[in-house]
């Protein structure tokens, strides 16, 4: 009678082996069945309802993800790839899922005739260096020197990116706005200088781009009215101060014997506001920008001397107008000078649907640029927004990399091909291995094809036959059910998001195919901990 011996805590959950891996595989699987049904132009929409009752209606693959409160520990891999494909190229999101997926799901059989998940692994890594330098080699790099030429292909790229999104009606209109936008930034192209404010109401056509900072009017008081509304060569402001009478506070106390000395304390205070207002006016600024409320003493004041004066800008908006305009934030007014006011060509106020927007343009430091979208529904205006960052995305990788693919499942059908000639000339686990990546790939253009409603076989089968005769660029062509050279067709992808893809995924596979046992910890403080006894609550006599 050998004594069991315990080495974890009492009630840790553990299970390892063949099954785990397995039910690792199975969970993944179910995470790529929410997602597949988005992939493409003919892609369906996703509405997923948090916790707290608000709906978020999307297509984005990184979105959903997000958005899916996903407990188990294997199947987190997969968001975190699609999360990391977002923040490093943008697009691809549901392509990175798919791909991960399908790679499990092809290698589930030979898990479960006991082939070792190392071999696997060596087998995927092989398949994934073969894939990127077949891609490096296959990839058509511009000519940048031709602008005309380069701007056409930055268009045609954000015009694939819009493709499958809700715009993709209006994808000529957006992507002309998308390449506008990211060219109109410096040569690091930072994110954070394209602002995206949405209007609802009026059309989808009806979005404008503005070269310069816009934001929201914001919440003013009696005597804006009065204020001038447009200025050329403007110096601006930039603050955060309060410039309005406090409240007396409730806790403190002031002592006084007569009214004489009570018309001094709130004299004292009126006369530090006009103090500060002076300074301000005296620093020649005509627009002033706060962080922190402006009151209405305030505003009459700065309306009396032809300046135009905005409180509570929210924090992003005045950083951005800082960027662009130069200047600084001031927390006091004793030394507002020159030197600190920021400038720009022309600030004006524009009615733009029912909002009014304060327009900075002709800002001479950082070049920055903000849409205004308009639409119907506020639904409607995010997943606008989101597809938007997407091609914006696009547009910023296809410069900095300079070499593209054509996409609709052609690079896919062309890299299966390859590996699949490949694992014909070696021995060993592997080629099967290799075979079953190469199936793999084919899920990319099935799943454009189950996703729009066609036979995916039949076009399979065509995409194979092409693929061997040598024409490399063949891919699904989703408007006349057919395939199609996607090359000719300017369906374009940058070719990092593939190898970003193909990496991502390859390494989610090989991270989950090496877990083989989850040990979970129980909670701490579960049903059985003594509760702390019960204090004396309100109102309970002692």
């Amino acid at each position: 009678m050998q004594p069991k011996i315990i080495l974890l805590k009492e009630g840790t959950d553990t299970s390892q082996g063949k099954p785990q891996l397995v039910s690792n595989i199975n969970a993944c699987q179910s995470i790529v069945d929410a997602v597949r049904t988005t992939l493409g132009p003919r892609g369906m929409d996703k509405l997923i309802v948090d916790s707290k009752g608000k709906a978020t209606i999307s297509n984005d693959g990184a979105t959903i993800m997000k958005l899916l409160d996903i407990v188990h520990p294997a199947a987190k891999t997969l968001v975190d790839i699609a999360k990391s494909q977002d923040a490093e190229v943008g697009d691809g999101t549901t392509s990175v899922v798919l791909l991960a997926g399908e790679f499990l799901k092809q290698l589930k059989p030979f898990v479960e005739e006991g082939v070792h998940p190392r071999i696997i692994i060596k087998a995927v890594r092989k398949a994934l260096n073969l894939c990127v330098a077949q891609i490096n080699e296959l990839a058509f790099k511009i000519e940048k020197h031709d602008s005309e030429k380069h701007r056409a292909l930055l268009e045609k790229c954000a015009a694939t990116a819009l493709n499958s999104k809700l715009i993709h009606q209006q994808k000529e209109f957006f992507a002309k706005m998308v390449v506008d936008t990211v060219t109109t930034l410096d040569t690091l192209l930072p994110l954070n200088m394209i602002g995206i404010k949405k209007v609802t109401g009026g059309a989808l056509e009806e979005s404008l781009l503005i070269e310069g900072v816009a934001f929201k009017k914001t919440f003013a008081y009696a005597g804006f009215e009065m204020q001038p509304k447009s200025y050329d060569n403007v110096k601006i402001a930039l603050l955060n101060i309060e410039l309005e009478l406090k409240a007396e506070r409730d806790n403190a106390e002031v002592r006084v014997d007569n009214v004489a000395e009570y018309q001094k304390v709130v004299d004292a205070e009126w006369q530090i506001l006009y103090d500060k207002l002076a300074k301000i006016h005296q620093s020649g600024a005509q627009v002033v920008l706060s962080k922190l409320p402006i009151g209405d003493v305030a505003t009459q004041y700065f309306a009396d001397r032809d300046m135009f004066c905005a409180g509570r800008v929210p924090d992003e908006d005045l950083k951005r107008t800082q960027k662009a305009c130069g200047g600084a934030v001031m927390t006091t007014v004793q030394d507002i000078s020159d030197k600190v006011l920021g400038k720009c060509e022309h600030f004006e106020e524009r009615q733009i649907g029912s909002e009014r927007f304060n327009l900075f343009q002709g800002c001479p430091n950082a070049k920055t640029c903000t849409i205004i979208l308009r639409g119907g529904a506020e639904q409607f205006l995010e997943e606008t927004e989101r597809s938007l960052h997407d091609a914006i995305m696009i547009v910023r990788r296809t410069i900095r990399n300079d070499s593209v693919v054509a996409g609709g499942g052609a690079i896919e059908m062309e890299l299966s091909k390859m590996l699949r000639n490949y694992s014909r000339t070696i021995a060993g686990k592997e080629q099967l291995l290799i075979g079953a990546m190469a199936k793999a790939l084919e899920i990319i253009p099935r799943q454009l094809c189950d996703n729009a409603g066609f036979d995916a076989t039949n076009i399979l089968n065509k995409l194979r036959q092409k693929h061997a005769q040598g024409c490399q660029w063949y891919g699904v062509d989703i408007m006349k059910e057919h395939i199609a050279d996607n090359f000719e067709a300017f369906v374009w992808e940058p070719s990092v998001i593939k190898i970003n893809a193909l990496t991502a995924a390859c390494e989610a596979t090989c991270m989950i195919l090496s877990v083989d046992e989850t040990i979970k910890s129980p909670q701490s403080g579960g049903g059985d901990a003594p509760q702390p006894p019960m204090g004396r609550g309100m109102g309970r006599p002692f």
